[in-house]
């Protein structure tokens, strides 16, 4: 699959997924990704996977939780009430130190909501949703290609870090038609079962056990300090982020997935208009690029964040900016998608012309 094909976003991200190695899928349907679940039922014993239906959200969860300690590649999606109910089996993956691949196609909330595009679970995807003190890697892309090639990332780093990786979109990405183009492909005879996978004791003069359950503190306090340094090694050497515009702008837009791409025709109106305006787009939101944002402190007048949400990504940009340059916010929620012009209208309401 070398050359452009038009696609469903959810199915190309399906394909991406088994592209990049996967060959485990558990799943439960839920709109607007239910054609990640059909097409992998497909697709998966084509190449010689395996394909569950589960019977809920939290079953599928566990399921891949199941198949990570086996070592292979395994993932799940959902929408955003089906990412809530995974997230105790989130936390038990995390807290076991094993790999895997969440994909969230995010819906308009709270509760039930809508199934129009969204980007309220920023807070639960990057600050955590279940319990305890734990991260994963949240990657978070802004186009169909996009995603397809970010899922071949996610579960390389999922492997090379043994983390939860979760690509976040909305339903635009997941329901929009764009042609697309499978770059890599992952030869899965390459891959290796690690050593700490629970496959048996033959060949080997131990046994593998994982676990999340430490119920010793002093124990349980050392493996959490074990956690966070592995995190901050991912915080020094992960972070990601496009910057579109930026090396002559006054005022920047910070917005990630969709709003990053209605955002970039945005910052082509503007200076169209003379405002020397420009966009900073997280790629991953967990961990937040902080330090690139950082380095336009005495370069800016002023930055407006732009979210399908309200003030969630504003805070991470609040935090890494300190008061340091002004800062807006305009964003819309329920699903409600604010086009190029409204955009550019909110940030003349709150910076005047930008000149």
């Amino acid at each position: 699959m070398s050359d452009k094909v038009l696609m469903k976003g959810a199915e190309a991200l399906a394909e991406g997924a088994i592209q990049a190695g996967c060959r485990y899928y558990f799943g439960y349907p839920i709109t607007p990704q239910n054609e990640t679940p059909e097409y992998m039922s497909r697709r998966l014993p084509e190449v010689g996977g395996r394909f569950v239906q589960a019977e809920s959200e939290v079953a599928s969860i566990n399921m891949v939780y199941g198949a990570a300690c086996a070592g292979v590649r395994a993932m799940t999606s959902s929408s955003s009430p089906g990412i809530s109910l995974m997230q105790e089996g989130i936390s038990y993956i995390s807290g076991s130190n094993v790999p895997c691949v969440v994909m969230n196609a995010m819906r308009g909330g709270p509760g039930l909501g809508n199934i129009a595009p969204a980007q309220a679970d920023y807070f639960q995807a990057v600050k955590g949703g279940g319990n305890g003190d734990y991260k994963r890697i949240v990657l978070a892309p802004s186009s169909i290609q996009e995603g397809v090639d970010l899922f071949v990332d996610a579960f390389e780093l999922a492997d090379k870090y043994r983390m939860v990786v979760m690509v976040i979109v909305d339903g635009l990405i997941g329901q929009m038609m764009e042609p697309v183009e499978f770059k890599t492909r992952i030869d899965v005879s390459t891959l290796k079962t690690p050593e700490w996978a629970t496959v048996g004791r033959h060949g080997r003069d131990h046994v593998n056990i994982i676990t999340s359950l430490m119920l010793d503190a002093a124990g349980l306090e050392q493996w959490n300090l074990k956690l966070q340094a592995k995190y901050a090694q991912v915080e020094q050497a992960e972070s990601r982020i496009e910057e579109y515009q930026m090396d002559d702008a006054d005022y920047a837009i910070i917005a990630y997935g969709t709003m990053a791409r209605i955002a970039k025709t945005t910052v082509r109106v503007a200076r169209d208009k003379g405002i020397k305006l420009g966009l900073l787009r997280p790629i991953t939101v967990w961990p937040f690029p902080a330090k690139q944002i950082q380095t336009y402190v005495g370069k800016l007048k002023g930055i407006l964040t732009v979210e399908l949400a309200y003030r969630q990504l504003f805070e991470d940009v609040q935090l890494a900016l300190c008061g340091k340059i002004p800062l807006g916010w305009y964003g819309r929620g329920g699903g409600v998608v604010p086009g190029p012009q409204e955009i550019l209208a909110a940030f003349e309401e709150q910076f005047g012309k930008g000149r």
